[in-house]
């Protein structure tokens, strides 16, 4: 038996108190490893240098939408996207993310730009390389098509992709050979150029898009560019391995000084695909690759390794955060101008990065950090007494790794303690125990009067699968520098093969004190079905475990079940159920109350010309946020489910929240029960004057009130019909539903009193398309006409599910009237997906 001192575990048994300035922090993040011995590395923020107004480039994704509503708008909308890298209408490549299609959903929420990737018109990988003459006629069709978009403006031709290694052989090192590739590269890229300017003159095009930068190739490429009259307006390649977070910067300056060299003024940069496995989904290894972008102004689009639709990696299902997802929110908030930091190694492999903002008209400063484990000290200096006075109130947050597939709540705010700013005008948050994959927001805020309420941080610790007593399994080693192609795993190690029918992982935990704690596992199904464990603690009863299917073996997600442990030690063991279960980690923390958060109003996005008050730091949230006519501030809400949640708004006078098209008044400090959908909500608030410090949710997701109808009370017509299945919440399901204007399946549900409901539609599908490539799993989305009464059909997407028997949620808004309502589904073109249950709940409980 492997005993806790063995173990990798990771306590939260103090809080960050955040003495600043002079004083050392008192308490700690989790224990760390070995490295905290060696004394905290140094972070330097300085906020008198600037680096100009804050871009945002590097939240692209290549492929990040795959359909309308995939991913949905509240998981798209807060992170303020600046471009996204698609196909062509009709491409053959994969089969969704037409750029035409996707941009409708994607300019809704406030999108930027969109590439086209021209050549994805092509069905196989290595594109088939059928000669110009068969390229320009696609060439020709894709141009029209986008150049009569209504936005046109807003897409971007790639007209090659990787042509360093497709179709031209760039990379070739024998000089005489490269040079004769290069003349037919440069004959094509003229030829394509000129055609797509023939028929859009206003056209903005990109490249050369190299798969890696080349020095040899963009010298010569500027040159004939720039004498043949046929520059992009982008330039564009792909820094996609490790070595990236080292070479970078001297790619860059390299780049901006052949530029200078051949009299070329700077071209707008898009590193269109950038990262690996091992960092998508991370947020400590995104840290390092967001900063540097940043840093120099550059935009860059994440590849697309896996899935579509999930914004490469960072949307669960089509609406719940990943930890990614909340480092990207962090950074969609940064405002005013980026500052130089000063990292303890620029320019290396794996370690301690960050990004930094300072907003004087918020009188806000921002610092992202991430990328390292152990001891740090962010030392902020040049902090200006006419924005911030005499103290500061510093705020610490964690977004820890949660799987490609793992949802994760609200960051949690480790620290938020007030201090005088020192004489020479720095402030030093001291930073214990940084966990290497998570990132870290801190923000600092005046002091004002007061003290801010202290940060609540339940005990927490984490367990490696591979360090617990494994029987019948192997540990495998991923995501390590060495195999940047390898998908993530907490401490580079999983335990897989647990197919045998004594396959079991036993961890020996530490808890401190009796009580009902959280358990989180972090596991992989590619079973091909929902397949379960036996968790046994102490030797007690087995309990069943069930895990949803993930995309394959390594692709993370998270269950979450619920333990009762006494104080002291304790064996829990996961053991083979009905297949086979990767484990990566387990973490337990201790369950202090029904899940609650309050989010900062100062931190809010904002509309309008609200003011900032900072004159008292006491209770919860930093400052208030003045709303007057006119202005409106928009929450992130997590729910862990589709359910009803107690939400106030901590105000100084009555304001009103907009929620899934309902605005309700809400009186300060006075509970509302409102409907949330599992994952992000967006909660819109106003008020004819008010000073708001936050709006604080808590609750479970509770179902009192809802109306739920399982499959078999619908009447079901054409070919639709109710199958069996031990999956399904009542023990059937509608299928064969759609492909055919008679299939349909219609619910009559009775409404209370009328308004604006939440219908929630459980259902699964599993559909794809073999591509054939190494990578993608090309799966596909089904859609479903819903009728509510006599209203227009609305049509919705449901992302697949994995497997045909795991059932997600969709939530869709609709107006019910008094008393009896048809709600139709059908699809009279293509297949529906298979329909579980229906829920509804009115928005407003």
């Amino acid at each position: 038996m492997i005993t806790p001192a063995r173990t990798r575990s990771r306590t939260r048994t103090a809080l960050i108190t955040a003495l600043l300035g002079a004083a050392a922090m008192a308490g700690t993040l989790p224990a760390a490893g070995p490295s905290a011995a060696a004394g905290p590395s140094r972070l330097t923020v300085d906020l008198d240098a600037s680096e100009g107004p804050v871009m945002l480039g590097a939240n692209g994704s290549l492929y990040g939408l795959s359909d309308d509503g995939v991913p949905s708008n509240a998981a798209m909308e807060p992170l303020k996207i600046t471009s996204v890298s698609q196909k062509p209408e009709g491409g053959a490549q994969h089969p969704n993310g037409d750029a035409l299609t996707v941009s409708k959903s994607f300019f809704r929420n406030g999108g930027g730009e969109i590439n086209v990737m021209m050549q994805d018109i092509y069905a196989k990988w290595p594109y088939e390389d059928l000669g110009i003459d068969d390229y320009l006629p696609k060439v020709d069709k894709i141009v029209k098509e986008v150049s009569a978009d209504p936005n046109s403006d807003r897409f971007v031709y790639i007209p090659f992709n990787e042509p360093d290694q497709i179709w031209y052989k760039l990379g070739v090192e024998d000089q005489a050979q490269y040079e004769k590739n290069r003349d037919r590269f440069f004959k094509d890229w003229k030829t394509v150029y000129q055609r797509i300017r023939a028929i859009d003159p206003d056209a903005r095009i990109a490249g050369p898009n190299e798969a890696a930068y080349h020095t040899r190739l963009l010298k010569d490429f500027l040159a004939f560019a720039k004498r043949e009259n046929v520059l992009p307006q982008v330039m564009t390649w792909h820094e996609l391995g490790s070595g990236s977070l080292r070479d970078f910067q001297a790619h860059y300056d390299d780049y901006r000084s052949l530029e200078r060299e051949a009299g070329i003024a700077p071209l707008k940069i898009n590193i269109d695909e950038y990262a690996n496995r091992r960092d998508l989904s991370v947020p400590g290894q995104l840290v390092q690759w967001v900063s540097m972008f940043e840093r120099n102004k550059v935009y860059a689009n994440m590849a697309y390794w896996d899935a579509a639709g999930n914004l490469s990696g960072h949307v669960v299902r089509s609406n719940i955060p990943n930890g990614g997802w909340w480092l990207f929110r962090w950074y969609a908030g940064l405002t005013g101008n980026t500052v130089k930091v000063t990292p303890p190694q620029p320019d290396s492999i794996d370690t301690l990065q960050g990004l930094a903002s300072l907003d004087t008209s918020r009188r806000q400063a921002q610092v992202l950090l991430g990328g390292s484990s152990g001891d740090s000290d962010v030392v902020v200096r040049n902090v200006p007494r006419s924005v911030f006075g005499r103290t500061v109130t510093a705020t610490v947050a964690e977004a820890a790794w949660s799987g490609y597939e793992g949802q994760h709540a609200a960051p949690r705010v480790l620290a938020r303690t007030k201090t005088q700013v020192a004489d020479d005008g720095s402030v030093t948050v001291p930073l214990r125990g940084l966990h290497k994959m998570s990132a870290y927001r801190i923000v600092l805020t005046p002091g004002g009067s007061g003290t801010p309420a202290a940060a609540s941080v339940p005990w927490s610790a984490s367990y490696e699968a591979e360090e617990a007593a494994v029987t019948d399994g192997k540990v495998y080693t991923q995501g390590t520098v060495q195999n940047a192609n390898g998908y993530a795993a907490s401490g580079t190690q999983d335990v897989g093969s647990l197919n045998q029918p004594g396959s079991k992982v036993a961890f020996t935990v530490s808890v401190p004190k009796d009580g009902t704690y959280d358990l989180a596992i972090l596991y992989g199904n590619q079973s091909g079905g929902p397949a379960t464990q036996k968790l046994i603690v102490d030797g007690g009863d087995p309990v069943t475990v069930t895990y949803p299917s993930t995309e394959n073996w390594t692709y993370r997600a998270k269950k979450d079940v619920t333990v009762q442990l006494k104080a002291g030690q304790h064996q829990v063991v996961l053991s083979k159920g009905d297949a086979e279960v990767t484990l990566d980690r387990i973490d337990l923390t201790t369950r202090t109350g029904a899940p609650a958060a309050s989010y900062e109003a100062t931190l809010a996005d904002i509309s309008g010309k609200p003011s900032y008050d900072y004159s008292s730091s006491a209770g919860v949230g930093t400052g208030a946020l003045v709303l007057r006519s006119g202005d409106k501030a928009v929450f992130d809400v997590y729910a862990p489910r589709d359910g009803y949640y107690t939400v106030v708004p901590r105000s100084s006078a009555a304001v009103k929240l907009s929620l899934h098209g309902e605005t309700v008044p809400a009186a300060p400090e006075r509970p509302l029960r409102l409907y949330l959908v599992a994952g992000n909500n967006r909660i819109a608030m106003t008020s004819g004057h008010a000073a708001v410090r936050s709006l604080d949710v808590s609750g479970d997701g509770s179902t009192a009130g809802t109306l739920s109808y399982d499959g078999a009370s619908a009447e079901l017509t054409g070919g639709a019909t109710l199958v069996d299945s031990p999956h399904a919440s009542a023990g059937s399901y509608i299928g064969r539903l759609g492909d055919s204007a008679s299939s349909t399946a219609g619910f009559t549900v009775n409404a209370p009193r009328s308004g604006r409901y939440l219908l929630v539609v459980h259902y699964a599908h599993n559909d794809r398309r073999d591509n054939g490539h190494a990578y993608n799993t090309d799966i596909m989305s089904r859609t479903a006409d819903v009728t509510v009464g006599k209203a227009a059909p609305r049509k919705v997407t449901f992302k697949n599910t994995w497997s045909w028997d795991d059932y997600w949620t969709v939530g869709v808004p609709v107006d019910l009237a008094k008393g009896a309502n048809k709600v139709t589904f059908g699809n009279a073109g293509a297949w529906a997906p298979n329909i579980d249950r229906i829920e509804l709940g009115r928005v407003v409980g």
